[in-house]
């Protein structure tokens, strides 16, 4: 970026979108606009009107910083440290995934199926989101469902770290969330139990994670990515834990990768615990998120 001539906004994107083509970004130009956007501390909308001011050279020098780490393949959204996720802004760092849209699918279910279940005498609605990570699915929840009582873990400290900033960046009476360090439901008391139950667990193998794009398996956090020692072994554990935990009527939500779709029944190890399985499809048409209901 030569300073012998002016770099408006317009002529600092069209060259930086170019730029980050080239190093494969399959984004180029709402990258280059997030990232100026952050630099300029403004909306991208605001950059629209300003395609002719010049930036400061403090804010070219961050954002060329930027630039270089984006084209060396870390995420957007590690660079501005939030990610939007069921049109709420989170916190996000190389502790925890970035939320993906696909993910958007398990709050949509869990929201529908805790409008059909009504606890009796009075009762609050208890739901757990295991392997919460920026907490985004459990804080979605429950800022949609007022009534219920959420119950967030994950097993890494650092996770559930960020995820408390999240809470209390969302406004979250820690009455309505709770955050639990802690691996699946083993943290669970004897006679504890629950109306939903939500995850977004690992279930990549793996030979899949090699074959992941390089910005997701040089940045973000391989443990929340593999599941060991297998993805079925570990969904397997998930719903066992679950039959064990949630009341009957009771509803299993979970992610998986549609490769492991048709194996679901099996996993089922106690059909007679469960209903038919229900399989709701992400906007690809992929199979995406399993729903069980306990009988």
């Amino acid at each position: 970026m030569s300073t012998a001539e002016a770099w408006t906004n317009g002529k600092l994107l069209t060259w930086t979108a170019d730029y980050l083509k080239k190093h494969g970004s399959t984004s180029p130009r709402l990258d280059a606009e997030v990232l100026l956007a952050h630099a300029q501390g403004c909306q991208r909308i605001g950059l629209y009107t300003a395609f002719e001011q010049e930036p400061s050279d403090e804010i070219r020098t961050a954002f060329r910083e930027m630039v270089r780490r984006r084209a060396e393949g870390t995420p957007v959204a590690y660079l501005v440290g939030h990610k939007e996720f069921y049109s709420l802004s989170f916190e996000v760092n190389p502790d925890v995934l970035i939320p993906r849209p696909e993910s958007e699918l398990l709050v949509v279910e869990a929201l529908d199926l805790a409008k059909s279940l009504n606890p009796q005498n009075g009762r609050v609605l208890e739901i757990v989101d295991i392997g919460t990570g920026s907490g985004c699915i459990a804080i979605a929840i429950a800022k949609h469902c007022p009534g219920c009582r959420v119950t967030a873990v994950d097993i890494s400290p650092e996770a559930i770290g960020l995820a408390r900033r999240n809470v209390q960046r969302h406004g979250i009476d820690d009455r309505q969330l709770k955050l639990v360090q802690g691996d699946m439901l083993n943290w669970c008391q004897a006679d504890e139990q629950f109306d939903l139950i939500v995850s977004n667990p690992p279930y990549v193998s793996q030979d899949e994670y090699q074959q992941l794009a390089r910005t997701v398996r040089d940045f973000e956090p391989r443990t929340a990515l593999v599941a060991e020692p297998t993805p079925a072994d570990l969904l397997s554990k998930l719903i066992t834990q679950a039959g064990q935990r949630l009341r009957s009527g009771g509803y299993l939500v979970f992610e998986l990768s549609p490769m492991l779709a048709p194996q679901v029944q099996q996993m089922v190890t106690q059909p007679a615990l469960w209903e038919p399985h229900r399989i709701r499809k992400d906007l690809a048409g992929l199979a995406r998120v399993v729903i069980l209901k306990k009988l």
